[in-house]
């Protein structure tokens, strides 16, 4: 038997909710989920066995609707005492000394306390960001100032190192989740930051295909796993509603660090020359001392969790003495988490990931056909992304210009990133973001595919389109809030992000040897391959929403059935577990 866990698109308000949970006898009939074509609604992770007490108006594109409050005792999967058993904090968890069952606040003092997080976790997992993106991309000002030509190399030995890269990239991601599962990713990520950094700076060097090969290799393992561990530590910070524009922060840094990464480059490449070196040279190694530096940083400041911010000797040498906030904050910290997500209690921030748990994590079939997307999604978009610079060069443009030319596509790509992952929380729409990117692409690729070889303006009007491409509607933050969110339970977060990144990955890998050689300068048959690519991603997104809509309607039917006792002997007596229940 399954409850009514939320997967993400059919919705159903928690007054509507409430209505199903009374007892049997004054039980309405079964309330409708929302309808999948329905803007607005609320998520519910966890719903609770009986909703009573206060409730609050959401604003949404349906008008006002009543939900209730996470800030009051009443409300939540802790307001029913017989509940509390089955969803109270494990004995090693983290915050439990702060678990209060009875605790309020205000919605001002919230806001607040989320801000805070905001200059303190998610800035400086941003600036982290910076610091991975920046030994991660600077391989395409480098081929700007002519490496390839400088090491011998061709098109197809630059297409076999990123498939290399991205091979160890994807290898990486799970067992680094396992590791910073174990070890607390405060700790693994400052490691991963340092390691990566030392062999970014020996890039400078290089001397053919054999170390451009081994130094790809090298920089996948160590950067593998930082993204999904960076996901699973603002988890513990943030609500599920607040992880996608956190998300899209974080991304945002991405591109924020391609912008300045261009104006670095342009004045770093100015180099050649200086101490027999090649300008691209200077750039790994500048660039590599600067992403050790915050690595060094990370590991002295970043706090375990909300409850773990005092200075502790050297580590968290950049923190306060005292710790960042009060005990009330504390207890409102994880209060609001836990209401939110009582998964998030299940395991401390030190606890490994057995093979059973992994196991199971790998076998959850709901959470495939997001896997499956992220196999896919991106592909369109990614080739003309990563060969920009190239085809600037190919156009007539020089070193200079090309890392300047660059800029506008990067600026188009953070307001898209911003603006649709706001409207995906917005209108609680998270696949439709996807299908509007596949519906961007596709009028784009059309063009190049069926633009003459020369015409006026030729240069100038493949840049615009290659820009509108590469400035594409990013779902990326948007699909992995989804992911976690879909999880409901840590082991399953964990896993899950790392899957999807892993899959995310494999498709960099297929994307990096659809323009070959042999196709240039226009890629057409590249770009034919893109077009059916984007088509069938779009009748994929289409039909994961559809799935996910059949696979809540079906729970919810079954939930909504239930009297109060029945609820509670179901989930006192269960084997389901996480998204299952």
């Amino acid at each position: 038997m399954t409850s009514s866990t939320d997967k993400d698109l059919a919705l159903v308000s928690s007054e509507e909710r409430a209505q199903g949970s009374l007892s049997s006898l004054e039980q309405e009939t079964s309330p409708k989920a929302n309808s999948w074509w329905k803007f607005g609604g609320r998520d519910r992770i966890f719903v609770p066995s009986r909703l009573q007490g206060s409730k609050s108006t959401f604003k949404d594109f349906q008008g006002d609707r009543t939900i209730d409050d996470d800030n009051n005792a009443d409300g939540n999967v802790f307001s029913d005492p017989r509940a509390v058993e089955l969803y109270k904090p494990i004995e090693k968890y983290e915050g439990r000394h702060r678990f209060d069952l009875h605790a309020t606040w205000s919605d001002e003092e919230e806001k607040r306390l989320v801000r805070r997080l905001d200059w303190k976790i998610c800035l400086w997992a941003c600036i982290m960001f910076f610091a991975l993106q920046l030994d991660r991309g600077n391989i395409t000002q480098a081929l700007s100032d002519n490496m390839l030509a400088d090491l011998g190399l061709n098109t197809n030995d630059y297409n076999n190192g990123m498939t290399i890269f991205y091979c160890c990239f994807l290898f990486a991601e799970l067992p680094s989740q396992l590791v910073s599962k174990k070890i607390g990713p405060d700790n693994w990520i400052p490691v991963q930051m340092l390691a990566w950094s030392c062999v970014a700076s020996s890039q400078s060097h290089l001397s053919g295909r054999t170390t451009f090969f081994v130094t790809r290799a090298l920089l996948g393992l160590l950067e593998g796993g930082f993204i999904p561990d960076v996901v699973l530590y603002l988890s513990y910070f943030y609500k599920n509603s607040e992880l996608p524009v956190r998300l899209a922060y974080f991304w945002t840094s991405l591109i924020t660090t391609n912008i300045i990464a261009s104006f670095l480059a342009y004045g770093i490449l100015h180099l050649r020359g200086h101490n027999g070196m090649a300008g691209w040279r200077w750039l790994f190694a500048i660039e590599g001392g600067v992403s050790a530096l915050i690595g060094i940083l990370s590991w002295l400041y970043l706090p375990p969790s909300p409850t773990q911010t005092k200075r502790t000797g050297l580590k968290g040498l950049l923190r306060n003495k005292n710790g960042w906030f009060t005990e009330r904050e504390e207890v409102i910290m994880v209060n609001r988490i836990l209401r939110d997500d009582p998964g998030k209690a299940t395991m401390h921030n030190r606890q490994a990931i057995s093979f059973t748990l992994l196991w199971e994590s790998l076998t959850d079939y709901d959470m495939w056909p997001i896997y499956l997307i992220g196999l896919t999604w991106t592909i369109p978009m990614t080739p003309e992304t990563n060969y920009l610079t190239l085809t600037l060069r190919s156009l007539g443009f020089d070193t200079f210009q090309t890392s300047l030319l660059t800029i506008p596509s990067n600026v188009l790509f953070i307001i898209q990133l911003l603006f649709w992952t706001w409207l995906s929380e917005r209108t609680n729409q998270r696949f439709f973001v996807g299908l509007v990117s596949q519906l961007w692409a596709i009028p784009l690729i059309v063009a190049l595919e069926t633009l003459p070889i020369k015409f006026a303006h030729a240069n100038w009007v493949r840049y615009s389109i290659s820009s509108l491409i590469v400035g594409y509607p990013y779902a990326h933050a948007t699909l992995v809030a989804v992911t976690s969110r879909n999880a409901a339970s840590v082991r399953t977060r964990t896993v899950g992000s790392s899957l999807y990144n892993m899959a995310v990955q494999l498709s960099n890998i297929i994307s990096s040897q659809i323009y070959r050689s042999n196709d240039k300068p226009l890629y057409r048959r590249g770009n034919k391959i893109l077009l059916g690519l984007a088509a069938y991603n779009a009748v994929l997104f289409i039909a994961t929403k559809f799935y996910y809509v059949w696979r809540n309607s079906k729970r919810d039917r079954t939930w909504d059935r239930m009297s109060q006792d029945q609820r509670l002997e179901y989930l006192a007596t269960t084997n389901d577990k996480g998204n299952k229940r």
